[in-house]
């Protein structure tokens, strides 16, 4: 679970990234979990696009995606969900967060 500090932090690094995936109108499916999977061990921070001819909710498409995929659910602002999950791969990790307080 991250913290709040987390977030923003993460928000703050996501803010130039452009989204990787759009999700249409035909929703979410396992083969879009699967790519996003293998996707977000690489880059570890991703965003993702709610087409406006989808008809869910980008929030619940937000955490059914994030949940799917094992990932955190950073943010949903409009039609666009921020995803993170630390990359199991060492060469892979580039995000360094910051210390949850105590």
């Amino acid at each position: 679970m991250l913290t709040g500090k987390q977030k923003r932090h993460l928000r703050s690094l996501a803010h130039h990234l452009t989204p990787v995936f759009q999700v249409g109108k035909g929703g979410t499916n396992e083969q879009l979990v699967r790519h996003i999977e293998e996707a977000i061990e690489v880059r570890e921070l991703m965003k993702i696009s709610v087409l406006n001819n989808c008809v869910e909710d980008p929030k619940e498409i937000g955490a059914e995606v994030a949940e799917a995929a094992g990932a955190e659910l950073v943010q949903v602002i409009g039609k666009t969900i921020v995803l993170y999950k630390r990359a199991t791969d060492e060469k892979n990790r580039k995000i360094e967060l910051p210390k949850a307080a105590k």
